[in-house]
């Protein structure tokens, strides 16, 4: 029998995957216009290097990276810069974005270099990071750090291992889980470079045990590989949280405050490696990536190839999204997706899914009186008091939120998805936590 290795707390949502587990990745018609915005990653924005009337060519690099920890943007259309101006975020208010009007003609798949036969145990370590840096390569689960900084550990802290998370484990998302059935030794070649990059002794998949079929396929593949193993996981959410992981997987507690790169540990996201492999054996930059289109409103789900830019309208039409029956839009999975107020923003580098439901499988919080029932405390998958820090925030007692170690809340909505009351208990704590963080400013 299988070993399930796993997390202490968490849940255990209905997957509501089988909708399109079964949908082959397909690349979608070109659009007619592209919105690129300036912030598409965590860290300073990036600062474009073109205007209004310049031709641009696919995979042009239009925007330069604002700091080191950023990452450029390149068109993912070919075609004539109509704007660079302000435009609604996904991710909510507005910011600087670059308008292409495509010409209007189909465009093959990248073809920016013949494919390298590369091994990537020979590769240059700063030659990754540099060419994974030019590629405008982010964290492409959710959080969208840019990659060549995860490859640039400092000297004080080495890295022994490499994590590729398989876990995929948001309700409705499976762009992931087909990325491993149909790429992977895409997968392989991008982990092996970050284990080179940082060189780390070994690496871990880990998937959890609802993806039985990408497990049997990577136990196959990685047979006489002496540094890599298949870790099958329990599937629990939120099992792909990188402390998650790594408690999962080594049984190593990342400190309150600190990342998987304090106990020697680098995790890194299946679309990040194919990327990466892509990057290195193409020189492909990051203009496209897989999201998924699913939920009770959507008439043909699917898992999407998406040039990065592309309005929702774009190509929710051919996934015969009933409109009329429509409430909610979100971008991501439903426990940490971004409702949307309209469907005229862009897929970012950071867009996983998006998800049209009914009234009827929206959730909406009361706003109720907290019952001390404790059963977010019993979920929280970092051992936190979540009421607590609700109930603080409420009361404006902002001065103690970092006893209760606020900071350390990955917001994956376990608390509100068990309390009875419905309390908006994730809400509450992105503004503590967003006050929390103005006052370290001051």
């Amino acid at each position: 029998m299988m070993r399930l290795r796993t997390f202490s707390q968490g849940i255990h949502p209905a997957h509501r995957e089988s909708n399109t587990q079964g949908e082959k990745i397909r690349r979608i018609s070109p659009p007619k216009e592209v919105i690129l915005p300036l912030q598409q990653h965590i860290g300073a924005p990036c600062q474009s290097l073109v205007k209004k009337g310049e031709e641009v060519k696919k995979g042009d690099k239009i925007a330069e990276a604002g700091s080191f920890v950023s990452a450029p943007i390149h068109a993912s259309i070919s075609g004539k810069i109509t704007a660079v101006e302000l435009s609604i975020h996904p991710a909510g208010g507005k910011f600087k974005s670059i308008f292409i009007r495509g010409t209007g003609e189909e465009e093959e798949d990248w073809k920016g270099g013949d494919e390298k036969k590369v091994d990537p145990s020979e590769l240059d370590p700063q030659e990754i990071r540099n060419r994974v840096k030019e590629a405008g390569i982010v964290g492409l689960g959710g959080a969208t750090f840019p990659t060549h900084v995860k490859l640039t550990p400092p000297k004080e802290k080495p890295l022994d291992t490499v994590i590729l998370n398989g876990c995929e484990c948001e309700p409705y998302l499976t762009g992931d889980h087909r990325l491993m059935l149909e790429e992977p030794e895409k997968c392989l070649f991008g982990l092996k470079a970050i284990i080179k990059a940082v060189g780390a002794q070994r690496g871990y998949v880990g998937i959890e045990n609802n993806k039985m079929d990408a497990i049997a396929l990577f136990q196959d593949k990685v047979k006489g590989e002496e540094n890599i193993e298949v870790v099958a996981l329990r599937t629990k959410y939120p099992q792909g949280g990188e402390k998650m992981l790594v408690k999962a997987i080594l049984n190593r507690e990342v400190p309150s405050e600190g990342i998987p790169l304090d106990v020697g540990v680098v995790v890194s996201n299946v679309g990040t490696v194919v990327a990466i492999a892509e990057c290195l054996k193409f020189n492909k930059p990051l203009i496209e990536r897989v999201v998924t289109v699913s939920g009770s409103a959507v008439g043909k789900p699917a898992n999407l190839l998406v040039p990065l830019g592309t309005p929702f309208t774009t190509f929710l039409e051919e996934c015969n999204v009933q409109v009329d029956k429509m409430d909610r839009v979100i971008m991501g999975g439903p426990m940490m997706g971004i409702s949307q107020a309209t469907l005229r923003v862009p897929v970012i580098k950071g867009t996983t899914a998006i998800l049209v439901l009914r009234e009827e499988e929206v959730m909406v919080p009361l706003e109720d009186t907290c019952i001390r029932c404790a059963q977010c405390v019993d979920h929280c998958p970092l051992g936190l008091l979540p009421a607590e820090l609700a109930r603080l925030v409420k009361n404006s007692k902002w001065e103690r939120l970092r006893d209760y170690h606020i900071v350390d809340c990955m917001e994956c909505g376990c608390c509100a998805y068990v309390c009875p009351a419905r309390i908006p208990i994730v809400q509450l704590i992105k503004l503590g936590k967003a006050a929390v963080q103005a006052k370290d400013e001051e």
